[in-house]
């Protein structure tokens, strides 16, 4: 049967006894209704089963609708309405600091609503009046930068502009499943990641204006204006290839306050954190800063007991976000397998996914465009038997990169970090038509 037979979840999750009465007293139409792989139409029998959804006019077929100035900035249908982003309890200490995430399993595509970003929040939001905000670019010394100088945002907007489509990645995602801790659904496993069209300025254009030596100048520092202080160090050499923009832009509008309204850094393939929000000063400098974020936090702990520090690429990863964790199939017969893949370091060549856990791989089908280091839509086919079964996708990027195992992660690893994890996610997928998160090594 095709894939309307699966429920997303967590907010349309089915419970026990609502499966029961599908399964028990809508069987027979359900499986008239949709035709198996092949897609045909079943409406006459349908019909002969007397469904009054298809016999009966409905309501809006015969009225009036409502007025179309009723809403003035558009919502989501009431149906739609329990999509939405979700925090998890216990990851923060205080309402101010806290994460939350998209609802991966409902999205289509590889555009993330701006209302459904995912976000994280070192102090709370601001809403900055745009008319008083402004960017300073100065030097660590003199000789870095010739000319020191504020712009205004309607400055920034009077420069010439770049569009780009680019993922965003918290390193700290797909966190808590290092230490085993199976959270149910893609939401919370993978949910600290988004994709969006940006818009801004390149920072290199801003640099080339104040005169930067470029020869001598190997990093700038990016600084934000909220209360947390955040502070990043940028490698110049992501600057110089054009990729790193000031963006003001956001899916065709402005940034929301939540996402760093008026402006924040885009810096592409790297994580989130240094995608600096409410972005207030731009420092050029010779050496790396070691700030407080980038040396005691965003590090990792290896085997050996030292911490990697600027581990700032977000390596080669995917997730199938459906059929995943808390989601059920209602009827055996065809659906589709859907996910994501990004990396850090370029476009996905190769998505294949196994649904024996990892015994046997097949091609995915890549979905269009396939970008650089933006998330790419793969999905492939799958008949279901009723039996147990378990799915995976491994992802491959241009630089051959290759997703790896838990296995595989943990032996250069260990199993101490909190970020980085871009190790093969497995959902078991029951005899029931539940889904689950396990891991398998």
């Amino acid at each position: 049967m095709l894939s309307r037979f699966l429920r997303r979840a967590p907010e349309n999750f089915l419970n026990r006894d609502q499966i029961q009465a599908v399964r028990s007293g809508r069987r027979g139409f359900l499986a008239g209704a949709v035709a198996a792989a092949a897609g045909a139409l079943a409406t006459d029998r349908a019909r002969a089963q007397g469904d009054p959804d298809i016999l009966n006019l409905p309501a809006h077929s015969k009225g009036l609708g409502q007025p179309v100035a009723a809403r003035g900035y558009g919502v989501p249908s009431e149906w739609e309405k329990n999509l939405q982003r979700r925090e998890s309890p216990g990851l923060t200490r205080v309402p101010q600091s806290s994460v939350s995430f998209a609802p991966l399993q409902g999205l289509f595509g590889i555009i993330t609503p701006s209302g459904l970003h995912f976000e994280r929040h070192h102090q709370g939001w601001w809403d900055i009046d745009p008319s008083k905000h402004r960017l300073m670019v100065n030097g660590s010394d003199d000789s870095l930068l010739k000319r020191p100088m504020v712009f205004s945002m309607d400055e920034l907007m009077r420069l010439p502009s770049v569009s780009r489509m680019h993922f965003i990645e918290c390193g700290a995602n797909t966190g808590m499943e290092w230490g085993n801790v199976a959270v149910p659904t893609v939401q919370y496993t993978h949910g600290m990641l988004s994709c969006s069209e940006f818009t801004g300025v390149p920072l290199r254009t801003l640099l080339e204006l104040c005169g930067a030596d470029f020869k001598r100048a190997a990093f700038v520092l990016a600084e934000g204006a909220d209360g947390s202080g955040m502070t990043r160090t940028i490698p110049m050499n992501m600057v110089m290839d054009g990729q790193v923009l000031v963006a003001y832009g956001q899916n065709g509008e402005m940034l929301r306050p939540e996402n760093g309204y008026p402006l924040r850094l885009v810096v592409p393939g790297v994580q989130g954190v240094s995608w600096v929000k409410y972005l207030r000063r731009i420092e050029v400098g010779d050496m790396p800063y070691g700030t407080k974020d980038e040396t005691i936090h965003y590090v990792d702990l290896m085997p050996n007991g030292l911490h990697r520090q600027y581990t700032s690429i977000q390596e080669v990863k995917s997730v199938i976000t459906s059929p995943s964790g808390g989601q059920v199939l209602l009827e055996k017969g065809f659906h589709t397998v859907t996910g994501l893949a990004w990396s850090g370091r370029g476009k996905i060549r190769r998505v294949d996914v196994s649904i024996d856990g990892g015994r046997n791989w097949k091609a995915a089908r890549l979905e269009g465009p396939v970008l650089s280091k933006c998330l790419t839509r793969f999905n492939t086919d799958f008949v279901w038997d009723g039996k147990l079964a378990f799915f995976q996708s491994r992802a491959v990027d241009e630089t051959g990169q290759i997703q790896p195992t838990y296995a595989e992660l943990r032996k250069v690893r260990a199993s101490r970090s909190i970020y980085h994890n871009n190790a093969i996610q497995s959902w078991a997928l029951m005899e029931n038509g539940e889904v689950g998160n396990v891991q398998l090594v």
